[in-house]
């Protein structure tokens, strides 16, 4: 059942940064509004859910469908910040600064290497 509810979530968040891909276009600008506005609405989406899920009882099946599933379909930017604050508050500034670090270079390496050789 987790799985069916991560799926269902997962494709409802990708439709809707889909259609705000397509909403929010600023050609010429150069700056990828769409996909900026994505991840900062799936982060505040993301802490807005798991608060509220922390006061809710019984929400085995919200956690799945709501925050593994719609904002990671919306956008895994999400899930990274909020691992990054886990990593803040337990203590472990250090692996948070090397996890921003990493993630964002060696994403943006793998991606301009891959497109660099198309």
């Amino acid at each position: 059942m987790t799985w069916i509810l991560v799926f269902i979530g997962g494709g409802l968040g990708s439709l809707l940064r889909f259609a705000i891909g397509k909403l929010i276009v600023f050609k010429g600008l150069g700056f990828p509004w769409g996909t900026f506005i994505s991840n900062l609405l799936a982060c505040f989406l993301f802490g807005f859910i798991y608060l509220t899920l922390t006061k809710i009882p019984k929400n085995d099946w919200m956690q799945p469908l709501l925050l593994v599933g719609f904002c990671g379909g919306f956008s895994t930017f999400s899930t990274f910040s909020f691992e990054n604050v886990q990593l803040f508050q337990a203590g472990h500034w250090e692996l948070c600064i090397f996890n921003i670090l990493l993630s964002i270079l060696t994403g943006f390496t793998c991606i301009y290497l891959l497109i660099s050789k198309i």
